[in-house]
């Protein structure tokens, strides 16, 4: 199936509940551009250098998400123009971005990745840890940035009960904090090979980016 057929097929399956990100990483503008002429909008990078490259030359109405680790000295280079920051695990990088954010004029939005996976490899934080930044003064004090989700990733494991289960979970901390802090409403959890779990326990953002684009180009 070419990419314009995956995206459509993608796009007619899943809930009109829950946004496809395209993942592009170590995709040429081409590809991105074939994605982009039946409709899809929201496309995310794993690496801010190759997000800023496509951003400059591809359409503006094209929303990025980083769905990367982001370290703290290359807010700068995405703050003009990222739409969503979805693996946000410290106050440390939401004072950055709240920073950088700032200068342009904007309000950066940002998931906090929950770790919900065994292996040590994955990032995230604590749903306790989750709560203190949130809490905090510091962060209620930001004007340039806003959570307004969470975000996580299960275990690359063939066993569907345990990805259930961790999913499970996450739904769970996500309706928790939801009635408490209102601004919460995305949850991103769900890639090519576990978003039909991920939409079944709550997921309102899957991250799909091989069963569109194909195998990634690493060179």
């Amino acid at each position: 199936m070419s990419i314009a057929e995956n995206i459509k097929k993608y796009t007619e399956e899943l809930p009109d509940t829950v946004d496809l990100v395209a993942i592009s990483k170590t995709k040429p503008n081409e590809d991105i551009m074939e994605a982009y002429e039946v409709g899809q909008r929201i496309f995310g990078e794993n690496k801010i250098q190759d997000m800023t490259d496509k951003w400059e030359a591809l359409p503006k109405d094209i929303e990025w998400h980083m769905v990367g680790h982001v370290q703290r000295n290359k807010v700068k280079y995405m703050a003009p123009y990222v739409g969503l920051i979805h693996a946000v695990d410290s106050l440390k990088l939401l004072k950055e971005i709240n920073k950088q954010a700032k200068k342009h004029d904007r309000v950066i939005r940002c998931l906090l990745q929950i770790k919900i996976a065994d292996e040590d490899s994955k990032f995230g934080i604590s749903a306790g840890e989750a709560e203190e930044i949130l809490q905090s003064t510091e962060y209620k004090a930001f004007e340039n940035v806003a959570v307004v989700g969470l975000m996580g990733m299960a275990t690359n494991t063939e066993n569907d009960d345990k990805v259930a289960e961790e999913f499970d979970y996450l739904h769970s901390v996500f309706k928790d904090f939801r009635v408490k802090y209102p601004a919460i409403k995305e949850l991103s959890m769900g890639m090519s090979g576990d978003y039909k779990i991920a939409v079944k326990h709550g997921s309102t953002m899957v991250r799909i980016g091989s069963s569109i684009f194909g195998a990634r180009n690493y060179n």
